[in-house]
């Protein structure tokens, strides 16, 4: 990392050298990130509904991000022990303790508050760490145990 780059994510998670992506994102870039994941994920081993869930998951956490985290956000992708971790993190004013602890699924007449739930049910874990300086969500999927990095060979 270099001077001019922009400070590193609130995270606890140190970045791995199997990072895949590390990138600042707004509403303009959500497609093209949507699609960056796809490429990442698909390289990294996932194929068919697990790469379609655990993108749609991701999907949701950018979406998130810019309607209710501020409008922007940043997002990393990384290898970590026999799993794809995808962890998003914005700048909105947090989430309330009610809202995290609701797990339930949302009526299906409601017309929002279905990207957490969709994000919780297409991923195998997801974590959130929510306050006053902004929420960061981490999903991981597990990756295919004969799967090698593509620099492998």
């Amino acid at each position: 990392m270099t001077n001019a780059e922009p400070p590193a994510p609130r995270t606890v998670v140190p970045i791995e050298p199997s990072l895949l992506i590390a990138e600042a994102f707004n509403q303009a870039q959500v497609t093209e990130l949507r699609h960056s994941v796809t490429s990442c994920a698909h390289e990294a081993g996932l194929a068919g509904q697990q790469l379609d869930d655990f993108v749609l998951a991701v999907n949701e956490l950018i979406t998130n991000a810019v309607r209710h985290g501020g409008g922007q956000g940043r997002l990393r992708l990384w290898r970590l022990a026999g799993e794809l971790v995808c962890e998003v993190a914005d700048h909105g004013h947090g989430m309330s303790a009610q809202r995290l602890s609701d797990r339930a699924r949302p009526a299906p007449d409601t017309a929002g508050g279905w990207g957490l739930w969709l994000a919780r049910e297409l991923s195998d874990t997801m974590a959130v760490e929510t306050g006053e300086a902004g929420t960061i969500v981490r999903i991981t999927t597990t990756l295919a145990a004969h799967v090698t990095h593509p620099a492998d060979g």
